[in-house]
């Protein structure tokens, strides 16, 4: 719609809705227009959608009386379905206990046949007040309190599709808002997405409208900046057939394969019926939000064309409710509608119009894709603030319906402009204008003070954490019962064989890694932080070294028993400490560096919630953090590759078996562990790493001491120097 043809309506509902008296009343040329759905109630809001999508007619004579407009086509069903969202909204403010508890909110959705025309036809309507009362005279004062509408109901106070970044002038559109952002992103965004893919030359075509040309302009200069040769750009209206056939011969002669279409729905339908029709494939085709996600656009004929299309679409939205009322309630208000239902000023059946609109085949097809509904539901629940502000009302006291509220009074209120702000803002005043709060602020729920963000940090008094102290105390208790089990029959074959300093050490050390998780519950301060990964850092590779330790026994021991080998001289006890504290003194170096030169911190991350404040440990360097857990899966990777290769040695030293499938376990943990660490969120990514932690310890844990434990105490006879140097004894259990 043209801008200056805008600006004339929105003046005109500025002078309307303006008006505390009622002025000198005003003929009604034509026919007066009637809502296609209505419900009265103490305040009203309109609606206006394109329930049909063609408009036709009757020529015009040389009376002064316009010709009647008549709808057809009922082939637009999402339109409608914006309508029973509008409805939806409504009846479930009007159930609420809380917002507007003795106010009843009424309806009235008008049918604009995707017209402009008869947009401005619907306007004057909403504008002159009710006709089925004034008759062939307008009261000069609307009882509409807000608008809502589509893109090209220029009328419209708020809008849940415009887009266009014309329409983001408060000076020249003071009466008009949306909730959904303008073109100015989209267009910046669909220049990116292009360059991203390395496509530096191609066409453009858009609608000839302000939004096609708005937004063409802007994807244009933003298209230059990226460095993307646009080889033509091209524009068509809907009405205009010879243009059309002139841009699809514009892209039958071009070389450019790929085009952005800044295009309507209708248009974009008409260019994709005449590309197939002269066979026009082979092309990439760049969308925006308008035609996206269209399903009515995909079809057998057209997805030759069609086919891998990319481009930017409105976010889906969850509706709770919502599904079950477009099956149920409404299907059984729609079927109530009778040829008995004539209107008695009109004679019409809006209530068939109903009913055939509900026989379209798949209607109730994709009604969870909910993108534009939520931006209506958002607006009617603005709207639904405001009032609740104007009229004072409470929960207990109920709302002040003595107050008169004018339509302009609505709009200057400023949950209007917090709803459809991200940054999910504050007003002192009731005016347009709002201030900011500061970054660890946010607004309260009635939007006029600003208050702390919740900080959200994993705690021992949660659910989540207390679950996490419960397993880690768990494995402490397990491991103390195990190294009380082995102190106990220190001197039986059975932890004799086993290199029982090992043993020992590595039970500590489990000890250690079970108590370590514990430091990363709790609010994260400096030491903490720079505990928690070094501490866990340190132990694991005390226990990786002492399970290092124990294959490597079990190969040497192995070799000893070869005539004329003397090896395992070469790796005694004393070389048994000795290498586990030089593989552990290489893991205290690496933290004492990080902790040296950029030491982990507490830091607010404020940028994945907006409502909330996460208190998390910042690795100071990522660099040094993915060091210490590269050492640990070297030396891991390094003792299952070892204990793998003596797997299949005789019996008495099949220790090797259980280190292998330990490492195993531990190895697959920790590999899963990184795409869970990076992809989790808050303090999900500090619950991951100690689920690592915990599943790791126990899997060394149950693996390498559990069957020794089982002999202990439920096979006793098994421990002894007989069995252990046999050869003929079950197979699997460990020596």
């Amino acid at each position: 719609m043209p801008l200056v043809l805008l600006r004339l309506i929105v003046l005109g509902l500025v002078a309307t809705f303006g008006a505390e008296e009622e002025t000198a009343r005003c003929q009604i040329r034509g026919s007066p227009v009637f809502p296609l759905l209505s419900e009265e109630g103490d305040f009203t809001i309109g609606g206006a959608f394109s329930i049909h999508s063609k408009i036709t007619q009757q020529p015009l004579s040389f009376t002064d009386t316009p010709a009647p407009l008549t709808c057809s086509r009922y082939d637009v069903v999402i339109e409608f379905r914006f309508a029973q969202t509008m409805i939806f909204a409504i009846e479930e403010i009007n159930r609420s206990d809380f917002l507007l508890p003795n106010v009843s909110i009424g309806y009235r959705i008008y049918d604009n046949c995707g017209s402009t025309l008869s947009s401005v036809h619907t306007s004057m309507a909403l504008m002159n007040g009710d006709e089925r009362t004034v008759g062939k005279t307008c009261s000069g004062q609307s009882a509409i309190h807000a608008i809502i509408g589509e893109s090209e109901s220029s009328s419209t106070i708020i809008s849940h599709s415009a887009t266009c970044e014309c329409l983001s002038s408060r000076k020249q559109f003071p009466s008009f808002f949306r909730t959904i952002a303008s073109d100015l992103y989209q267009s910046r965004a669909l220049a990116q997405l292009v360059k991203h893919f390395g496509w530096n030359w191609v066409g453009a075509i858009n609608s000839d409208s302000d939004y096609g040309n708005n937004g063409m302009a802007i994807f244009l200069a933003a298209a230059q900046e990226e460095g993307v040769c646009v080889e033509y750009t091209e524009k068509f209206h809907r009405t205009e057939p010879e243009k059309l056939l002139k841009v699809v011969e514009v892209i039958r002669k071009s070389t450019a394969r790929v085009i952005v279409g800044f295009l309507a729905h209708v248009e974009m339908n008409n260019l994709l019926e005449q590309l197939s029709l002269h066979n026009i494939t082979g092309l990439q085709f760049i969308g925006v939000e308008a035609w996206i996600t269209a399903d009515s656009l995909v079809t057998p004929t057209s997805f030759s064309v069609l086919g891998g299309s990319l481009g930017f679409a409105v976010q889906k939205a969850n509706i709770s409710g919502f599904t079950a009322f477009v099956i149920k309630e409404f299907w059984e208000k729609a079927f109530q509608c009778t040829e008995a239902n004539v209107d008695s000023v009109t004679g019409t059946t809006p209530c068939k119009e109903i009913m055939d609109l509900i026989e379209l085949k798949d209607y109730n097809d994709d009604v969870a894709e909910l993108r534009y509904s939520s931006n209506i539901y958002k607006a009617i629940y603005a709207v639904a603030h405001s009032l609740h502000r104007i009229l004072k009302c409470s929960e207990y006291l109920g709302c002040d319906k003595t107050v008169k509220v004018s339509p302009w009074q609505v709009k200057l209120i400023h949950y209007l402009k917090i709803f459809f702000n991200t940054s999910d803002k504050i007003s002192i005043t009731d005016s347009n204008g709002c201030t900011k709060c500061r970054e660890e602020y946010w607004s309260n729920q009635k939007r006029d003070t600003c208050v702390l963000k919740n900080v959200e940090f994993l705690s021992y008094s949660e659910v989540m954490g207390k679950v996490l102290v419960f397993f880690s105390l768990f494995g402490v208790l397990l491991t103390l019962i195990v190294s009380t089990l082995f102190l106990i029959n220190k001197d039986t074959p059975l932890v004799k064989a086993n290199n029982s300093e090992l043993s020992f050490l590595l039970l500590f050390s489990l000890t250690l890694c079970f108590l370590c998780s514990l430091t990363f519950i709790g609010r994260p301060s400096d030491w903490s932080c720079m505990l928690r990964h070094t501490a866990f850092g340190i132990t694991f590779v005390l226990c990786i070294s002492c399970v290092l330790g124990k294959t490597i026994v079990v190969l040497m021991a192995f070799r000893a028993t070869l005539p004329g080998s003397n090896v395992m001289k070469w790796f005694g006890p004393a070389q048994q400490r000795l290498s586990v504290l030089a593989f552990t003194l290489i893991q205290v170096v690496i933290c004492i560096l990080w902790l040296t030169v950029n030491p982990p911190f507490p830091f607010k991350n404020m940028e994945y919630y907006k409502e909330k404040i996460i208190l998390e440990c910042a690795l100071g360097s990522p660099i040094w953090f993915w060091a210490v857990l590269g050492y640990i899966g070297l030396l891991a990777m390094l003792c299952f590759i070892l204990a793998f290769l003596a797997r299949k040695l005789p019996d008495n030293f099949n220790e090797a078996k259980l280190i292998t499938f330990s490492m195993l376990i531990f190895c697959a943990v920790w590999i899963t562990f990184i795409p869970a660490y990076v992809s989790s969120p808050g303090k999900f990514t500090v619950a991951v790493e100690i689920f690592a932690i915990l599943a790791s310890s126990y899997g060394l844990l149950f693996c390498i001491f559990v069957p020794k434990c089982f002999i202990i105490v439920l096979k006793p006879e098994l421990n002894t120097k007989k069995h252990l140097m046999g050869k003929t004894h079950s197979r699997g259990l460990s020596k």
